[in-house]
């Protein structure tokens, strides 16, 4: 069991994560984006310390929870965050997570410089492949008025990038021998409180209880919130930062893949091929020794 789990654990985080995109595209319409990702944290959270609090044996200091919830501000708020607002702001969903495929590149980059990650030639050419295959993916989607858009969601982007690389990295470095439920349990403090102060400082609060609202809560709160970041945890804690990150440029394809199940969106030759480009990538990287 355990064999699968360590062979199955970077598609399922990769299938996962993927249709966080499509319910972020449900719930927006009917919530301001901090006031909508601040509901969805205080609920993990309101369901998480419980049964933390009952299962956990050794609870980890206040240190290493501090940690984990620096974690939790950086890959979630920070990330979530300025994804959410960007969008929210105009930014095309498509060009959002066209800078948001930095991702990978980022991280290799910061792993490299602050915790000494070691980086093969190799695998930076198969990062720049993984990044040409996302770009093959997302810019056939994108038009002429897409590039229409405030500064503000631009640095919103920027956040949201750099959020989840620091994170990843934070994460590696100074949390990663954290009980898991305890680790999850302060991150979302830690975004919890962030997105809180967002939400009451800048936004009305406002929600519309629709059915797709509701759906899109419950599909983000116990796919999302437990299951890929549960794995995004694992994952980091068994393998370098790059074979972690690099799963993220297969994200974007396998998002249009379920829009095209789900909604119908058209997908293109183009497309597709940049989906086997980037899977190749990532195959290479986390296939191999680096």
């Amino acid at each position: 069991m355990q064999r699968f789990l360590l062979w199955s654990a970077p598609g399922i985080f990769v299938l996962l994560w993927s249709t966080g995109f499509i319910g972020a595209r449900l719930g927006l319409p009917y919530a301001e984006p901090f006031t909508f990702l601040f509901i969805r944290f205080a609920l993990v959270l309101v369901l998480l310390i419980p049964v933390a609090w009952f299962t956990v044996k050794k609870w980890p200091n206040i240190k290493l929870l501090a940690h984990s919830a620096l974690v939790g501000i950086l890959l979630h708020g920070g990330y979530l965050g300025g994804v959410f607002f960007a969008i929210d702001r105009g930014m095309p969903a498509g060009v959002s997570a066209l800078i948001v495929s930095l991702q990978p590149i980022l991280t290799l980059l910061l792993a490299r410089i602050f915790i000494n990650e070691k980086i093969s030639v190799r695998t930076v050419g198969l990062f720049l492949v993984g990044l040409l295959g996302v770009g093959m993916v997302l810019v056939p989607g994108i038009n002429g008025e897409a590039m229409t858009f405030p500064v503000s969601s631009l640095i919103a982007s920027a956040v949201a990038v750099f959020g989840i690389s620091l994170g990843t990295i934070y994460q590696k470095h100074y949390a990663g021998g954290t009980d898991l439920l305890a680790g999850l349990s302060a991150q979302y403090f830690g975004a919890t409180v962030l997105t809180g102060v967002l939400a009451f400082s800048t936004e009305t609060m406002k929600i519309e209880p629709t059915g797709e609202f509701l759906f899109a809560m419950f599909w983000l709160i116990f796919v999302m919130s437990f299951g890929a970041v549960g794995l995004l945890m694992f994952l980091i804690s068994r393998d370098s930062v790059a074979r972690t990150s690099v799963l993220f440029f297969l994200v974007p394809g396998f998002t249009l893949l379920i829009a095209n199940i789900m909604f119908g969106e058209t997908m293109t030759y183009v497309q597709l091929a940049g989906l086997v480009v980037a899977s190749a990538a990532v195959a290479f990287v986390t296939t191999r020794k680096q």
